[in-house]
């Protein structure tokens, strides 16, 4: 990921794209992006929307706009000295610790939550 970071980096700079590469305009990009991507979902059932990826055409696009999502993302990353990585390494640990694994035997198991 990191080899990609820098490649993203290099490509801005290579263009002098820095001044507007803030922390700002990239997250606002970043949810540009990731509105594409849900649009490419918005109207589809939840079947059709599970076979996306076998309609060519639609795959390219979702494919495109993920590529899109996490380019920015790792700008975003870059500009503010985010390791991604380990950011979602730590995030992943809190979670398992936040929502611990039910034991399936109790009665009174409590319900999953999905985590933020």
């Amino acid at each position: 990921m990191r080899v990609l970071q820098r490649r993203l980096a290099d490509f801005a700079a290579a263009r002098h794209w820095q001044p507007y590469h803030t922390p700002k305009n990239l997250v606002a990009a970043l949810s540009v992006e990731a509105s594409e991507l849900v649009e490419i979902f918005q109207w589809l059932t939840p079947e059709e929307s599970a076979q996306v990826m076998d309609r060519p055409g639609t795959a390219e696009r979702v494919e495109d706009e993920v590529a899109d999502v996490l380019a920015y993302l790792l700008q975003f990353c870059e500009v503010l000295g985010i390791d991604a990585a380990a950011a979602l390494a730590a995030k992943i640990e809190r979670n398992e610790r936040r929502f611990p694994v039910p034991d399936r035997d109790a009665p009174d198991s409590p319900d999953r939550h999905s985590p933020e």
